[in-house]
């Protein structure tokens, strides 16, 4: 029997700056108590580990933030829902977006990009799901769109685009390639061999700087997923014959004191 790692401790959480009053961050397989391919703080409910050690990795987020953590079941969509108003058990979306500071927004990953959005003057902030699909229909733009209309400014809006599966590392067939550059030309990209690919984060920096964001608004984290064994990655999963594997999650959040600094 493969033995479990440590208890549950404050969950490990890299922390990025989307402006005053804002917590946001990404976590790590670190932390966790699942075992097995999952192994780590596997935060995915569908993906065949032990519900139990989930829904305590989950729980543990939630101290960790210091509210409620709401997730939705993500499809690779563009449906976006306001938080809590328009979120029950099951609802299918890959954006939220949010003005109360009683709830983390979230999304989980293991290869899409997570990418979370704040404007700190507003007191809006959201969580996206993008990965290839999601890029194409469009999910960035309703994601932003929905901030708008709770009262962001696009040009006062910081995102964070999370760690995702590098361009180097995301081979596709040409006509996949294609299909994606169609709409977003900058997701374009070749591997190391020559080989069509698709780089996400380029595509979600492109898509977000013609939403309005200003270009040094936009932060990117830079790992690969694929490439970095601290991460879950669906891919790396099924290229070792493995299969199954965990997810990691970008989570923001309101501050309940308007202008301290997240930390």
């Amino acid at each position: 029997m493969q033995e479990r790692p440590g208890p549950l401790d404050d969950v490990p959480l890299h922390v990025v700056g989307l402006g005053p009053g804002v917590l946001a961050g990404f976590t790590s397989r670190a932390g966790g108590t699942s075992v097995g391919p999952w192994r780590g703080l596997d935060l995915g409910l569908q993906v065949g580990d032990d519900p139990d050690a989930v829904t305590a990795h989950r729980r543990a987020l939630e101290h960790r933030v210091g509210v409620r953590v709401v997730f939705a079941t993500q499809v690779h969509g563009a449906r976006v829902v306001r938080v809590p108003q328009e979120v029950v058990d099951g609802t299918r979306a890959d954006g939220l977006v949010t003005r109360s500071a009683d709830v983390a927004v979230a999304v989980y990953v293991a290869d899409c990009a997570p990418v979370l959005l704040a404007d700190p003057v507003a007191r809006v902030v959201a969580a996206a799901h993008a990965g290839r699909q999601g890029l194409v229909a469009g999910v960035l733009q309703a994601t932003v769109d929905a901030m708008v209309r709770d009262g962001a400014d696009p040009a006062r809006v910081a995102a964070a685009i999370g760690p995702c599966i590098a361009g180097t590392s995301y081979e596709v067939p040409a006509a996949m390639r294609d299909e994606v550059a169609a709409v977003v030309p900058e997701a374009a990209c070749l591997t190391p061999a020559g080989t069509p690919a698709v780089d996400l984060a380029a595509g979600v920096r492109a898509v977000l700087l013609r939403c309005g964001l200003a270009p040094s608004a936009v932060h990117v984290d830079g790992r690969d997923t694929y490439r970095d064994a601290a991460l879950y990655s669906h891919r790396r999963a099924v290229h070792d014959g493995i299969g199954a594997t965990g997810r990691f999650a970008g989570v923001v959040r309101l501050l309940d004191t308007p202008g301290v600094a997240s930390g």
